[in-house]
Parts: C-alpha cells; sequence; structure tokens
C-alpha cells in the first residue's frame, strides 16, 4: 500500500486528488495539509464529502506541512502549491526519502532561465537536473527511476501530446506552430480573481495573456528537447464560461512528402496501447463532454492536401489529465503500478 499525502488539499486540484486517492486500490490517504484551512476538517471545506460515509473523508483534519513528521507516515506526497512554494518544500522533502509529484510549475523546466523569465528566481536549481518532466505517455521509462515528477501544465499537456510524435518523426515543420485552446474557469484555481467572477465570466468569451502566457516557454522548452531544434509555437489560450474542460485547436505544417497516413500510422505507433489517449478515426473530432470527468486526451486530425496544413483538435479535462489524473497516473508509474490503477471512472454523457 502507498502511503500519500497531498499537500494544498483545499484547492480544485488539491480536492481531485482526494477523491483519487480515496478510490485507489493500492494508494491510502494518510495527510491533508492546508496553509488556508489549517485545523479545518476537510468536510467543513467541502461540505459535499459529507455524503460518502464510508470514504473516511470525516476524519481528515488539514494540517501544516510539517515535512518530519510527514515523514514518518507517507511515501509520496502531492504538492498542489502555487509556484515558487514547492521549491522551498522540496530539497527537505527528498531529504527524508518522500517521493514527490509537484503539480506547480517548479519543477516542470531544465533550463532555470526559462523557468524565472516567466515566473520568479528558483531557489533550487540543483534539483533541476534531478527532476523529471511528468507527460505520463512520453517519459514513462524516466519518470519510473525519479523521485521528483514535475506534473505538466494543463494546456501543455494538451498541446504536447498530439505534437511531440509529429515532431521526434520529422513529419511536421518547425515553424508555424500555432495553438489556439481555450480553458474552462477553474483553470484560474480557487482564489478570487476579478477575470474569474461569475459575472465576467457567464455568457462571454475572451483571450488573454495573448503572446505572455506562462505555459509558453514549458510547452516551447519540451517541443525543442524533443526534436532537437529550437521550436518556438504561436499559443493563443482563451477562457470558457464552464468550470471544467480544456480544447486545444493546433495548426502545424507537413514536411515534404508527409501523407495522411504516415500521421495516422505514427500516432498508433506512439499511443497505440495508451489507455489514456484516444485517437479518433477520420472526420470526427472531441468535444469536451467527451473527457469530462477522465484522465483522457482524445484528439483527431484533419490534412489539407492542397495546403500541407495538418490541424489536431484535442480536448482533456483540465482537472484531470491536465493536472490530478496525470499526477496519479505518474504515482501509479513511480511504484510499478499500471498507469490505469485507480483512474478506470466512467464518464457519464450528462
Amino acid at each position: 500500500m502507498i502511503n500519500v499525502g497531498i499537500a494544498g488539499a483545499s484547492g480544485y486540484t488539491g480536492i481531485e486528488l482526494v477523491k483519487l486517492i480515496s478510490n485507489h486500490p493500492e494508494a491510502k490517504l494518510c495527510a491533508v495539509t492546508s496553509n488556508s484551512y489549517s485545523g479545518k476538517y476537510l468536510t467543513d471545506i467541502f461540505p459535499s464529502l459529507k455524503s460518502f460515509v464510508k470514504a473516511g473523508f470525516e476524519n481528515l483534519i488539514c494540517e501544516d506541512l510539517d515535512i518530519k513528521s510527514l515523514s514518518k507516515k507517507i511515501d509520496v506526497i502531492f504538492l498542489a502549491l502555487p509556484h515558487k512554494v514547492s521549491m522551498k518544500h522540496v530539497p527537505a522533502l527528498l531529504d527524508h526519502k518522500i517521493k514527490v509529484i509537484d503539480l506547480s510549475a517548479d519543477f516542470r523546466f531544465t533550463d532555470a532561465g526559462a523557468y524565472e523569465s516567466a515566473y520568479q528566481d528558483h531557489s533550487s536549481k540543483h534539483l533541476l537536473k534531478e527532476s523529471v518532466y511528468g507527460l505520463s505517455e512520453i517519459y514513462r521509462n524516466k519518470i519510473k527511476t525519479s523521485n521528483l515528477v514535475g506534473n505538466p501544465g494543463c494546456y501543455p499537456t494538451s498541446i504536447l501530446l498530439p505534437l511531440l510524435p509529429l515532431l521526434k518523426e520529422e513529419l511536421i515543420r518547425t515553424d508555424g506552430i500555432i495553438s489556439d485552446s481555450k480553458s474552462g474557469v477553474s483553470g484560474a484555481g480557487r482564489s478570487l480573481s476579478l477575470s474569474a467572477h461569475f459575472c465576467e465570466v457567464n455568457e462571454s468569451f475572451n483571450a488573454y495573456k495573448v503572446g505572455n502566457h506562462r505555459h509558453t516557454p514549458e510547452i516551447n522548452e519540451i517541443l525543442s528537447l524533443h526534436s532537437q531544434r529550437d521550436v518556438s509555437i504561436t499559443f493563443v489560450p482563451h477562457l470558457l464560461p464552464l468550470t471544467r474542460g480544456m480544447l486545444s485547436t493546433i495548426y502545424a505544417r507537413a514536411a515534404n512528402n508527409v501523407s495522411e497516413n504516415d500521421i495516422r500510422k505514427t500516432y498508433h505507433a506512439y499511443y497505440g496501447n495508451e489507455p489514456f489517449v484516444n485517437i479518433l478515426d477520420k472526420n470526427l473530432y472531441p468535444a469536451i463532454s467527451h473527457v469530462k470527468g477522465t484522465n483522457c486526451c482524445n484528439f483527431g486530425f484533419h490534412f489539407d492536401k492542397a495546403t500541407k496544413q495538418i490541424i489536431i483538435v484535442s480536448v482533456i479535462d483540465n482537472l484531470l489529465k491536465g493536472a490530478a489524473g496525470q499526477a496519479v497516473q505518474n504515482m501509479n508509474i513511480l511504484f510499478g503500478l499500471k498507469d490505469e490503477t485507480g483512474l478506470n471512472m466512467v464518464q457519464a454523457p450528462l
């Protein structure tokens, strides 16, 4: 049994982790922490948990992040903490032999300069060489032997999974890649902000942080590392009047002599046996509702022979495959379990 701690359990991603671990057959939730709600029962923060009387939620009290105390009762910790907070705790957690899956951006980068240009100074740069980027299907072998996983951002997950095989096999050009992406409001987190206010979001739709979103350097770094060439994507995020879900429409130009069959064969070679990546048949494209409540990334593509343009439509649940679900998938890989353990959720159409 894997003994699990969740730091930042009172956020949207944190509570998704609580639910996933509580249903995981090989894991036990032993500790939850929250700086904002220390000393409070988790069921008081999320009253809906009181409905599940057999899950043991009523015994969970949010505590301070005391690493020495946690080391006596957990094997792995999920850090669902703000950027820059995680990096302060990770060195001590590793020193106490606790495996770390960090859901902030603090350990997603190999280049400290790229991180610092998008976020702030990094106080644990030496650990960037040890951390593994947690895009489960692509970096599984590295994740298996790691003690520190930097869980990818939600937008990057929706974009990188369809793009990386095409770049690796040189089926697309590295210039002119565009992603037009849309997310539900939960992607902004649980903290209050005007942009996430109901009256601002309801019956509206807008682009934001055009040209300067913090996920752009993350996407560029992984695309460049994977293709061994400098890649710079044009990324435009939008806010949908939805609670959860994410859709990315990605545009890339095919390399010379590439056919639609080449693209489809490559996708199936990379993802044909992956439980959480679904490649749709020709002329079929996914909707957010198809993956809501699941750990899946579904995508379909159109190949325009005349213009050599490839158009990919990719969808994920931003709180699951884009955060908590992929984090649990990474925990499964770390501990030698099948990826789908505890993640085989049946998604209802409504």
